[in-house]
């Protein structure tokens, strides 16, 4: 499951991250969600700061299996988890008030820092156990999902132009990697990080 964020990614940035509709017109929406992901606690110390009280509403799954394949001490270990399972979900939808900040005590300065507007759309999903089946089911879900909004956005989910590009130029800077000279067929940019590149890859 640690890996299932990256999954999610190609999964539906790479099927819906089109701004083309199906015949052929730029969107007058915004199409294609960012997916980004960690496993379990991680995900606190790395992007909930942002998620909790950052300036863009940034919608959140949780997934969670009640039951452990390694259970120690009473499940003590998933019960930990679900209580940071369960407690994001509920900080991100009730947040708290500077009332409720003050109440606890905070200095007058910090009171607007510590404030969480709440309202933050979350979706939790519970199984059993991760199993197979359940892999495959939350699997589906996803895969579904992304063909729905690819449907109701009107582009074209099965597509990946948006790749090529870059393959493309990527043949052809790689032969100009092996040539002498300083490179100018390309912006200044290109060319200069190309020949930067170079010279010290020589050096090695």
């Amino acid at each position: 499951m640690h890996r299932f964020p990256a999954y999610l990614q190609q999964l539906s940035m790479e099927s819906n991250g089109k701004a083309i509709t199906r015949s052929g017109d730029y969107v007058k929406y915004t199409t294609g969600a960012i997916l980004f992901g960690e496993p379990a606690t991680n995900a606190q110390h790395s992007f909930f700061q942002l998620v909790h009280q950052g300036t863009k509403l940034i919608p959140a799954d949780f997934i969670m299996a009640a039951q452990s394949h390694n259970p120690i001490r009473s499940n003590l270990h998933q019960k930990m988890l679900a209580s940071n399972f369960l407690a994001q979900a509920e900080a991100l939808m009730v947040g708290k008030t500077p009332d409720e900040v003050k109440a606890e005590g905070a200095a007058e300065e910090l009171v607007a820092h510590k404030t969480f507007l709440g309202n933050r759309p979350t979706t939790s999903i519970l199984a059993d156990q991760i199993t197979p089946g359940a892999l495959g089911a939350l699997i589906a879900y996803y895969e579904h999902m992304t063909f729905t909004e690819g449907a109701v956005w009107n582009i074209n989910s099965f597509d990946q132009w948006g790749v090529e590009l870059g393959k493309q130029l990527a043949k052809k800077i790689q032969a100009e990697l092996e040539e002498d000279g300083e490179n100018k067929s390309h912006d200044s940019s290109t060319s200069g990080l190309l020949n930067a590149f170079r010279a010290r890859n020589k050096l090695a």
